[in-house]
C-alpha cells in the first residue's frame, strides 16, 4: 500500500500514513509530531509507559464486568450447544476485529482514539460522527456502573439507605479513582478488578452448584424461542465483548506498539474461557429458570457475599471507560502543545474538569431517564455494534484498499469484512428495534425516573 509524506505539509492529520516497519522505532521529530503524545524524550509526564501485560489487564478491566453473568441465561434461551457456539464464534471474530484495529493503529500512529480512524476513513465528518458517539457510548456505560452500584449496596444493605444516596458515593469513588492521567497508573487496580469478577463468579458457580445440587436436566438445544429474546440473548453475548472502542487508546500508551497482539491475545483467551466455563456451569446446575444476572440465582447469603467480591469490578470497569472517554478529551484539547505533558495546575485542573463532567452526566443520565438498562441497551446497539464489527471491517477495506481482488486470500478476506459491516447493521438494526419496543412498553406501564425514587432499580 502506498503511504502519503507524512512530513508533507498542509496535509491533514487524518490523511497521514506511517509503514508498520516504522511504528515502533525511535520517533523521529517528523514521526512524533504524529505521535498523539509526541516525543515523550524530554516531557514531564510520560503517558506510554504501559507493557502489554498492563495493557491487557486494563483491556480485561474495561471489557469483563458483571454483564459476564448475563450468559447463563443466554443459554437457556439459545440451548446449550447453539449458546457456546455463539460464544465462542463471537469470540473468535472479536479476536480479528481486535487484531485489525491494532494493525490500523500500526500503520497510522496519529490514530488515538475512533474519532481519529474516522477522521482517516471519512475525513471530518467521520472525525466528529465517531467523537460523539464514542463519548456518548463511554457516559452511557459509566452511567450502568454507577447505577449498579447503587444495586449492589441495596443487595448488601437490605436496602438500609435511598438508592440516590449509593449513586453519589458510587459517583464520588468513581471520580477519584479517574484522576491519574496515566492508562498505566490503573494497571495495578485493574488486575485487582480482574481478580474481583473472577472470585464473584466462583462464588457463585460453588454456591448454585452447593444448593442445586446434581446437574439440571437441560436441553441440547432449546424449542425455538421467541425473536425478542433470541436478540436479547445473541445482544449478551455480544456485547460482552464489546470493549473494542478504548483500543486505540490503550495501545498508543504502549511502551512498544508491536507488544498489541500479546495484549490482545491476553485479553481474548481470558474472555473466551470465562465466559464459556461461567455460562456452562451455572445453566446446567440452575437449569432453564437461571436468573440473569446469575447470582440472582444463588441463596441470599452468597448472592451478597458474590456482589461484595464483585465491588472493584463495578467500579474500576466504570473508571477505565470514564478514563479513555476523558483521555479523548484532553488529547484533543492540548494535542500538539507543551499541555498535554505538564504537571502544571491548569493542565490538572483541565484533566479534572473533564472527569468531573463526564461522571456526573453520567450520573444524571442513569437517574433521569427510566428504565435505564433499556436506554443502555439502545445506545449499545447504536455503537458497540460498529465498534467491535463494523468499523473494523472497514478497517480492513482501507488497509488493503488497492489489492482486495488480487488473490484468492484477499477475495476472502474482502468477503468477511463485507459480512462483518452487514453483521453489524443487522445487530444495530435489531438492537434499536428490540430497544425501542421494549423503552415503550415500560413507559405505557408508567415507569419512573429513578432520580424521584429511592426504591431499588433493577440493571438487567
Amino acid at each position: 500500500m502506498d503511504h502519503p509524506n507524512p512530513c508533507k505539509t498542509g496535509i491533514a492529520d487524518y490523511e497521514l500514513g506511517l509503514p508498520i516497519g516504522k511504528a515502533a522505532a525511535t520517533p523521529t521529530p517528523c514521526i512524533a509530531k504524529l505521535d498523539p503524545f509526541g516525543d515523550e524524550s524530554d516531557a514531564g509526564l510520560k503517558y506510554k509507559i504501559m507493557t502489554w501485560w498492563q495493557a491487557g489487564m486494563v483491556m480485561l478491566a474495561e471489557t469483563i464486568s458483571l454483564g459476564i453473568l448475563a450468559l447463563p441465561k443466554a443459554l437457556a434461551t439459545l440451548g446449550l450447544i447453539p449458546g457456546v457456539f455463539t460464544i465462542l464464534t463471537v469470540g473468535i471474530i472479536s479476536i480479528y476485529t481486535g487484531f485489525t484495529i491494532g494493525t490500523l493503529k500500526s500503520q497510522y500512529m496519529q490514530i488515538h482514539s475512533m474519532a481519529d480512524a474516522g477522521g482517516l476513513l471519512m475525513g471530518r465528518a467521520g472525525q466528529v460522527v465517531l467523537g460523539v458517539a464514542q463519548l456518548v457510548s463511554y457516559i452511557f456505560v459509566m452511567g450502568s456502573h454507577v447505577l449498579t452500584f447503587s444495586i449492589m449496596m441495596n443487595v448488601l444493605t437490605d436496602h438500609g439507605s435511598c438508592t440516590l444516596l449509593y449513586s453519589a458515593l458510587g459517583l464520588l469513588v468513581s471520580f477519584i479513582l479517574t484522576l491519574p492521567r496515566r492508562l498505566g497508573k490503573l494497571s495495578h487496580l485493574s488486575s485487582v478488578s480482574f481478580v474481583s469478577i473472577v472470585m464473584a463468579i466462583l462464588v457463585t458457580m460453588i454456591s448454585i452448584v452447593i444448593s442445586k445440587g446434581s446437574p439440571a436436566s437441560i436441553p441440547l438445544i432449546s424449542p425455538a424461542p421467541a425473536m425478542h429474546e433470541a436478540c436479547l440473548a445473541f445482544a449478551n453475548i455480544v456485547f460482552a465483548y464489546a470493549g473494542h472502542v478504548a483500543f486505540f487508546t490503550m495501545f498508543s500508551e504502549l511502551q512498544e506498539i508491536k507488544d498489541y497482539p500479546r495484549a490482545l491475545t491476553m485479553l481474548h483467551l481470558c474472555e473466551m474461557i470465562l465466559y464459556t466455563i461461567t455460562a456452562i456451569v451455572i445453566y446446567a446446575h440452575a437449569g432453564p429458570l437461571v436468573k440473569s444476572p446469575a447470582l440472582n440465582s444463588a441463596e441470599d447469603l452468597f448472592r451478597k457475599i458474590s456482589f461484595g467480591l464483585a465491588i472493584p469490578t463495578i467500579v474500576i470497569g466504570g473508571v477505565v471507560n470514564a478514563h479513555v472517554g476523558a483521555k479523548y478529551m484532553y488529547v484533543h484539547i492540548f494535542r500538539g502543545s507543551k499541555a498535554i505533558h505538564a504537571q502544571t495546575c491548569t493542565a490538572r485542573a483541565s484533566w479534572v474538569a473533564i472527569c468531573v463532567v463526564m461522571w456526573i452526566l453520567s450520573w444524571i443520565i442513569a437517574e433521569v431517564i427510566p428504565v435505564f438498562n433499556d436506554v443502555l441497551g439502545l445506545a449499545s446497539s447504536l455503537f458497540a455494534s460498529w465498534f467491535t464489527f463494523g468499523l473494523p471491517g472497514m478497517f480492513w477495506l482501507f488497509l488493503n484498499r488497492h489489492r482486495w481482488f488480487m488473490a484468492r486470500n484477499q477475495m476472502l478476506f474482502f468477503c468477511i469484512n463485507i459480512g462483518l459491516i452487514f453483521l453489524a447493521f443487522i445487530i444495530c438494526l435489531i438492537g434499536v428495534y428490540s430497544s425501542a419496543q421494549s423503552i415503550f412498553h415500560n413507559l405505557r406501564n408508567g415507569a419512573r425516573p429513578g432520580i424521584f425514587s429511592c426504591a431499588d432499580n433493577s440493571l438487567y
